[in-house]
């Protein structure tokens, strides 16, 4: 056989795998389009390390952060300190924070928060369906989101910082001026 027709003899199983794996539940793991700053997010559902269920519409009317992490990734595991006493200082403030993990074990997850003293929501995405709703590709991504369910803020990569996440929230929870003109 030629060298040029095992060539194409690989590209068209190349091919076939790849059309393959798109008509399957893997084209789950790709991200679709990041949601834009000022549009509503999609309410989803997923179950937490206890079992139960949790929506991103149970949160309305907080400031949510909804990050996207595994135990593997060094800049996701970095953030999460920061994030925890965020949500510690803010919590009776009305922030919360809901740390979606793709794709592991849930022994290691839960072996993981339990190592590092996390209390916040540890939400399960198994089938990589909520990461691909946020057009997560690539670990960690934080996703801002307003008390009406308004996307704020999308930063990927192991940005978050105390104070990056403090200086959020304040911007998020900042009265309009109307509201605050309406007031006196």
């Amino acid at each position: 056989m030629s060298r040029m027709n095992s060539q194409r003899i690989v590209a068209r199983l190349l091919l076939t795998g790849v059309m393959l794996m798109l008509g399957s539940s893997l084209v789950w793991a790709m991200g679709s389009r990041v949601p834009a700053v000022g549009t509503a997010v999609e309410d989803f559902r997923l179950v937490d390390l206890e079992g139960k269920q949790q929506s991103l519409s149970q949160y309305r009317g907080k400031v949510v952060l909804v990050n996207f992490w595994a135990t593997w990734c060094k800049p996701c595991t970095t953030e999460m300190p920061a994030m925890q006493a965020m949500y510690d200082k803010l919590r009776d403030k009305g922030f919360v924070v809901l740390a979606v993990n793709e794709l592991e074990d849930e022994v290691k997850v839960r072996d993981h928060i339990k190592q590092h003293g996390h209390t916040f929501p540890v939400l399960m995405d198994r089938d990589n369906k909520v990461a691909n709703q946020f057009g997560v590709f690539g670990l960690p991504v934080s996703v801002f989101i307003d008390e009406k369910g308004v996307v704020q803020e999308y930063i990927k990569g192991g940005l978050l910082t105390e104070q990056v996440i403090l200086d959020t929230v304040a911007r998020i929870q900042k009265p309009e001026p109307m509201k605050a003109a309406s007031l006196k």
